[in-house]
């Protein structure tokens, strides 16, 4: 098994919905994208064994090179597994030519209620080379929060 990175957070909102804004597309472009980036999901299918292809473009490329072009993440992304409420397993493949890049990483996003709404843990694992792990964290953590923005503010 390759480098494993990891990223949590408590939302305050149930699994249930949490889990939704998961295998919902439109939610999945307003939250899914890191700081600096937004996305445009191209191909949806929400069941095991689908999935989508993401295209995430940098606000400003200087000094963030994309993986896929100077502007750009592509990422396919496969549903592994589907656990309603608890679990979503993903594979992703980015689309790039570099081999630091190469390889299918596994995102598995878990839900635990608490008492204050919803415990999310995000582990990637088998993360290509190429991605630095503070910044890999930092995006996971940042698309955390904007998750817990987007779920929080739906639910007032």
């Amino acid at each position: 098994m390759g480098r494993i990175d990891r990223a949590g957070r408590v939302i305050a909102a149930p699994p249930a919905t949490v889990y939704g804004a998961l295998l919902n597309r439109r939610s999945l472009e307003v939250w899914l994208p890191p700081d600096g980036m937004r996305g445009r999901i191209e191909r949806w299918d929400p069941r095991p064994g689908g999935g989508f292809r993401m295209v995430l473009t940098y606000l400003d490329p200087t000094g963030s090179p994309g993986k896929t072009s100077d502007a750009t993440d592509v990422v396919d992304v496969g549903f592994a597994e589907l656990v309603p409420p608890e679990r979503v397993v993903q594979r992703a493949v980015f689309g790039t030519d570099d081999p630091s890049y190469a390889g299918t990483m596994t995102m598995t996003w878990e839900f635990a209620a608490t008492g204050e709404g919803t415990e999310v843990t995000v582990t990637a694992t088998d993360v290509p080379p190429g991605i630095d792990r503070a910044a890999h964290e930092a995006g996971i953590a940042s698309s955390l929060a904007n998750l817990a923005s987007y779920v929080e503010e739906a639910a007032d």
